[in-house]
């Protein structure tokens, strides 16, 4: 009896969550599940604590301001699978550990990574602490992401703006937990590809 047909059909949504599948033997149910959620414009799965997301290349009207509150400060599972709760749980787990935490955005070109990033700032700039200097630096973040995006981009068979070079966001806070620098820089991922 294969169980992750009974699961996958007892879910038309699909599962939010892989680690509930109860077979996750193959790349075909792991596949399945992902384009089920796919078709429904739910394009965030969970993996435990990890998110994966398939671009859906459309607009779906989930970046709104009334979302990102929605997951401030909420359990991480207790909201379907998202990028805001994967921001929020970063931020709030640092604030309960008094520890360094980061968040990987990694994916092949076209796959959303510069989107991801944009809307995790987005939402520290709505659910953060708020002071000028605060303000200020977010900001500056959020205006100079296109200008990074601008450097070593090229036309590719799968995207008009591939980058061919990797991004580093590092985001600071002081005990008080207010935003207190942040920064970006660009490195190589290997040759820059020139177009004529």
């Amino acid at each position: 009896m294969c169980v992750r047909t009974d699961v996958l059909t007892l879910f038309p949504l699909g599962i939010q969550d892989f680690v509930l599948l109860d077979s996750i033997t193959s790349e075909t149910a792991f596949l399945d599940n992902l384009k089920k959620r796919f078709n429904e414009n739910l394009i965030y799965t969970y993996i435990g604590t990890l998110l994966v997301s398939v671009n859906p290349y459309k607009e779906l009207g989930i970046y709104t301001k009334k979302q990102m509150e929605n997951y401030m400060g909420v359990n991480f599972f207790e909201l379907p699978p998202h990028i805001y709760a994967l921001a929020d749980n970063a931020y709030h787990t640092m604030l309960t550990e008094m520890n360094n935490h980061f968040i990987l955005i990694s994916g092949e070109s076209g796959a959303g990574k510069t989107e991801a990033s944009k809307r995790i700032l987005q939402f520290y700039a709505v659910s953060c602490p708020s002071t000028s200097l605060l303000d200020r630096a977010r900001d500056r973040m959020l205006v100079s992401n296109p200008v990074l995006e601008a450097f070593g981009n090229a036309k590719t068979l799968k995207n008009d703006n591939s980058s061919r070079f990797g991004k580093y966001m590092d985001i600071q806070f002081n005990r008080e937990v207010e935003d207190h620098t942040g920064e970006q820089s660009l490195f190589t991922t290997g040759d820059v590809a020139a177009t004529h």
